[in-house]
């Protein structure tokens, strides 16, 4: 681009205005100034932009062709100066979250909807994965914060609690029912039952498997399931028994849609909140993590 922005800006000026008189008071510089800037540009472009009117200037063919296009970067550059007006304005900013579907369902959710009546202009975007996948992505920085169940804090990362829960196992009455009315009085829950557990590369499914070792169970019919989302709406369809969080069926129980599962030990409780890495200095992350508190 052989002339300055400043040139096309007093063109594109008075061939909004049609009035150089009035260009000038907009821009705030002197009639003659404004006159030798359109000299200029038509004699670098070497072609004529304006034709003198009763009433001011009109725009010529090629004239018009330029402010066409230049109507539509200065609309561009508009723009962009109200988006940085408003991360001046509304600490706008970008956060990347993670967590698999059913805590960002449980957990995250309640507390983004009140950080985003608060900082409506944030970028959000949210990354679903198991909470393996979350902690690795928050230690290497693709993701800012993680919503996680864990046993224990992970070294290296900052954990906020948020609740503690517990696993159990649930089932529909009829379910029940049905294994009753099957096998009768020799009826066995872990030989007989359909257990509807999450893959074995998962923590909560690892963490049930250790409850199993340690007290001698191991169920002989297992439907392995990608979410727990997907373990719940089985479980009410009567496919089975499955293991979840009992903090996300709470509903279910208290209506009777599902019930647990008596267990002679009960399976160790475990924490869920958020991690995130102290060394980030993300404020749209900062700004979330204080309206945690």
């Amino acid at each position: 681009m052989e002339q300055s922005l400043s040139v096309y800006k007093v063109f594109y000026e008075v061939a909004a205005a049609g009035n150089i008189s009035r260009a000038a008071k907009k821009l705030n510089i002197s009639q003659p100034a404004i006159s030798k800037s359109l000299a200029k540009l038509e004699k670098e472009l070497d072609t004529r932009l304006f034709t003198r009117t009763s009433r001011g200037v009109q725009l010529t063919a090629a004239g018009d062709v330029l402010y066409t296009h230049l109507q539509d970067a200065f609309e561009f550059i508009e723009k962009a100066e109200q988006e940085l007006r408003l991360i001046k304005d509304s600490n706008y900013g970008h956060i990347k979250i993670g967590g698999s579907t059913t805590l960002c369902k449980f957990v995250l959710i309640p507390y983004l909807k009140e950080y985003i009546k608060e900082h409506p202009f944030t970028k959000i975007a949210i990354d679903n994965h198991a909470t393996a996948e979350t902690i690795k992505g928050v230690e290497n920085g693709t993701l800012d914060i993680g919503t996680v169940v864990i046993n224990k804090p992970q070294k290296g990362l900052k954990f906020i609690k948020l609740m503690d829960v517990e696993d159990t196992f649930v089932c529909t009455p009829e379910y029940l029912k049905y294994l009753h009315d099957l096998y009768g009085e020799d009826m066995d829950i872990m030989r007989d039952a359909n257990f509807m557990l999450l893959f074995k590369d998962n923590d909560t499914r690892r963490h049930i498997d250790e409850y199993f070792r340690n007290n001698g169970i191991e169920p002989l019919r297992k439907i392995e399931m990608t979410t727990m989302d997907l373990l719940i709406d089985f479980a009410k369809i009567s496919v089975g028994i499955a293991g979840v969080e009992r903090e996300f069926v709470l509903e279910e129980l208290k209506n009777g849609t599902l019930i647990e599962l008596p267990l002679k030990a009960q399976i160790p409780k475990r924490q869920a909140g958020f991690i995130y890495l102290e060394s980030n200095a993300n404020e749209a992350l900062r700004d979330f993590l204080e309206s945690i508190k």
